[in-house]
């Protein structure tokens, strides 16, 4: 039997930070109804509805202005749940789709028009695009300005980023880090997975997500425990960072985070206003062009 995630928390209240004029949340998904949106057979949990209407009910109350919708392992490569969903929200999105690598050209011209700006690879996933065909659709991608974005955690809940780190750094596209690589904060900061990740971001052309901290600290928000990778991230490429809340929080089986809580946390990992500044508005226009 196919399990059910439990919903994100149903309070949507106000956060201590207030968010300045173009914040971005850079990642969410959104589920549902299945009637219309039916999900993989490979999909390994589903999940509750976590409508638009929702999503964006939630922004305004976190003065959230801009988001991008990620495409889920649950929708496998029909990304029209994500793509129609830009008309539903009420403010500026972008997308990030599930493709396979013979997708046509024209296909990708479509898709960039209606907001697509990257494709993701959700290692260890059932159902998941086959990570070999990576390279051979970042070749075809890299005209249009996407770029590769990668959730690097395997079924196992290991870290292969070292494994793939010179392919990375051979593709034609910027490349984006989901949650920090899954890093475990106990392991420290010399954990092969971390180094990895500092050495792609000091390239410049790789971006890190700072979220879901909630999902590898063992603390409460905010989190206390993330700080010093957040720091070794800042010393290393502020300009490469963003900021995402990663709701509804599928398939987490702790206790439920507030979203806020994890906006909120911002004020602990990056205390300087100019810099949070740039992970929420300037870093995000840049990545993803709004």
């Amino acid at each position: 039997m196919i399990p059910l995630c439990q919903p994100p928390d149903p309070v949507f209240r106000r956060p201590q930070l207030a968010c300045p004029p173009g914040a971005t949340d850079c990642h969410v998904h959104v589920y549902g109804p299945a009637s219309r949106y039916p999900v993989a057979a490979t999909r390994a949990f589903d999940v509750p509805d976590a409508l638009p209407a929702k999503l964006r009910e939630l922004h305004d109350i976190l003065g959230v202005q801009r988001l991008v919708l990620v495409q889920p392992s649950g929708y496998g490569t029909d990304n029209r749940r994500h793509l129609e969903a830009v008309a539903e929200l009420g403010r500026p999105a972008r997308v990030i789709a599930a493709l396979r690598a013979e997708v046509p050209d024209a296909e990708l011209d479509r898709m960039h028009e209606a907001g697509v700006r990257g494709v993701r690879y959700n290692i260890g996933h059932a159902g998941a695009v086959p990570l070999a065909e990576m390279p051979a659709l970042a070749a075809r991608i890299a005209r249009l300005g996407w770029h590769v974005q990668l959730h690097v955690m395997d079924d196992q809940g290991r870290v292969p980023l070292v494994d793939i780190e010179a392919t990375l750094r051979e593709l034609p596209t910027d490349v984006v880090i989901d949650h920090m690589g899954s890093l475990r904060p106990t392991e420290g900061l010399d954990q092969p997975g971390f180094q990895a990740l500092l050495r792609l971001v000091n390239t410049g052309r790789c971006w890190v997500k700072l979220s879901c901290g909630y999902r590898m600290s063992a603390l409460p928000p905010p989190y206390d425990d993330m700080v010093p990778y957040v720091q070794a991230l800042l010393a290393a490429r502020a300009d490469r960072l963003v900021w995402a809340s990663d709701w509804p929080h599928v398939s987490f089986k702790g206790l439920m985070p507030n979203t806020a809580d994890l906006l909120d946390q911002l004020l602990t990992w990056v205390p300087d206003e100019r810099l949070r500044h740039r992970i929420l508005v300037l870093n995000p226009e840049q990545l993803y062009g709004f």
